[in-house]
């Protein structure tokens, strides 16, 4: 437990850290791994989505890497489990462009080959009647390029199949070749799981998040009432509302909600900017921050609650600069810094999300305890521009940068790094291409705000479980986000705009039930049940 100098620190230190988290709505990714693409339609003989393709490599019989290269519109599907590749030999292209026939005649081999001069369609009919099995074209720069077919062009009857490499790749290859090693190869492609148990676990914890936060939430405010309703009986001259309601709780306003919209845009727009290694550095200094704060209220607070550490919570000693501080929240203190300290030195570690998702949790049910919509009309604004704010930049920003900024920034492009750290991620583990499935903080905590509020007015209007809204709301926040996840797995691992699906479910359940049920009204303006004036309380003097 807080002082209340200590509590007003805090709660300082805790807006600023909402303020980026809330920024920072990121869609739910699970990792492309088919690529579509409006700029090169499909056309009889050239209808093959882009699909990443797994090429091990293979020396003197032992593997001793692993290229990822991507397929071509044209020539035949490649195999989608490894055990039914071949394993074939691979050799050089003379000449290396292999715009004529090449002068080395292969009984079968796959041919490697530079990019440019010619055609990729071209590059594989030549392949193809010098005797190669498959084609792999080595780009000339790291990032991989979708080959098609051009406009112009009817040979496209091709029954090898082509695969671009990256420049790295396919230096690596040449070198080993080179140095007359005995190179073999395999090509395949297999297919994502429809479902990976990550996401169950990802899903499991946004529900639990909320569901956790929102009772904190309502227990907070039950616990406040309680003690306004014990001043109100004996409520002195100068006591007022403004000091009975006067907590480390700060409602969220109309205006506020609306500025929500363009305080995001331009922060992610900045993220998509200077993305670098130094500006995620910045970010990951930021989360551990506001990570270690959000842990350490979370622990004080579940700690307080038994017994033996009452004592402690109770307790105070005063700390400069902080104010009065029990000696319960110094003793968790350390632990805490400690934590999100080793957590951002080991960040890039295999099992380092486990201590980002920790980190993370702690924080976002910290803001959700702290940070409340106060009536129905401001979750409905601010749930309405985040749901537009979210298909703007997932959607409709392709546009204008030829790429979707949100995933972008969410993946952390152009900077080094394994994406931004305001992120619930979890690795795929049944997923033969690995990667995390990833949810973002703005996805959890947006909507976490109205089923939050929905718990505070059941509990205050002394509604139960299955007349109140919390239950229902709970319920369209999980469907809606399962929505997600189907429409994720449908488009074959594309980022989703997560607040897309479930804005429509918690919203629409909550104003249908209200108007069903007659609150709509109520809820829409006041919110929460007033509690009366004390100088209407007050007795008439003798």
């Amino acid at each position: 437990m807080y002082s209340k100098s200590a509590l007003c620190c805090s709660s300082i230190v805790l807006h600023r850290v909402l303020l980026l988290v809330l920024l920072c709505c990121y869609p739910v990714y699970g990792g492309d791994i088919v690529h579509q693409d409006d700029k090169a339609p499909k056309r009889p003989g050239c209808d093959n989505n882009f699909v990443l393709v797994k090429v091990p490599i293979y020396i003197g019989g032992n593997e001793v890497d692993e290229f990822v290269g991507v397929g071509a519109r044209f020539g035949p599907t490649l195999e989608s489990k490894e055990k039914h590749a071949n394993q074939t030999s691979l050799a050089l292209a003379d000449p290396p462009h292999c715009c004529s026939v090449p002068r080395n005649k292969l009984k079968g081999e796959v041919i490697l080959v530079h990019r440019g001069n010619c055609s990729f369609t071209d590059k594989a009919n030549f392949a193809e009647a010098a005797g190669a099995s498959a084609i792999l074209i080595i780009n000339n720069r790291a990032e991989l390029f979708k080959m098609v077919c051009e406009a112009n062009e009817t040979d496209v009857d091709i029954r090898i199949p082509a695969v671009m490499l990256p420049k790295y790749a396919g230096v690596s290859l040449e070198d080993s070749l080179n140095n007359k090693s005995h190179v073999s190869v395999q090509l395949y492609s297999p297919k994502r799981p429809s479902v990976d148990v990550a996401e169950v676990f990802l899903w499991l914890m946004a529900v639990g998040t909320i569901l956790c936060a929102s009772y904190w939430s309502a227990w907070s405010a039950r616990e406040a009432a309680i003690e306004q309703d014990k001043l109100l009986k004996d409520a002195s001259e100068d006591f007022s509302m403004e000091t009975a309601g006067s907590s480390n709780v700060v409602d969220i306003s109309t205006t506020s909600a609306i500025l929500f919209v363009l305080i995001a845009s331009c922060f992610l727009f900045m993220l998509y900017k200077l993305m670098s290694f130094w500006f995620i550095e910045v970010l990951v200094v930021l989360f551990a921050i506001g990570g270690a704060e959000g842990l350490q209220t979370c622990l004080v607070a579940l700690l307080s609650s038994f017994r033996w550490f009452e004592r402690a919570a109770d307790t105070f000693v005063k700390v400069p600069l902080l104010g009065a501080v029990s000696y319960l929240t110094l003793a968790v203190s350390p632990f805490c810094i400690a934590f999100a300290v080793v957590w951002a030195v080991f960040r890039r570690a295999s099992i380092a999300w486990i201590g980002q998702d920790i980190l993370g949790i702690a924080l976002m049910i910290t803001v959700l305890q702290i940070i409340r919509v106060p009536n129905l009309k401001v979750g409905t604004v601010l749930l309405s521009c985040a749901f537009l704010y979210d298909i703007f930049w997932v959607f409709v920003s392709k546009l204008w940068f030829k790429e979707s900024v949100m995933i972008v920034v969410a993946r952390g492009d152009k900077s080094g790094e394994d994406g931004i750290p305001m992120l619930l991620k979890i690795p795929r583990m049944f997923d033969p291409w690995g990667g995390y499935s990833i949810i973002g903080f703005g996805d959890i905590i947006l909507p976490g705000l109205l089923v939050a509020f929905s718990l505070r007015y059941d509990w205050l209007s002394k509604k139960n479980l299955r007349a109140g809204y919390f239950l229902w709301a709970m319920i369209a926040y999980g469907l809606g986000l399962l929505i997600t996840y189907v429409a994720l797995n449908l488009m074959d691992g594309h980022g989703q705009p997560a607040l897309l699906y479930i804005v429509p479910f918690t919203l629409g359940t909550f104003l249908t039930l209200g108007r069903k049920r007659g609150d709509l009204k109520n809820l829409w303006t006041r919110g929460e049940p007033e509690r009366p004036c004390p100088h209407n309380q007050r007795q008439p003097s003798q």
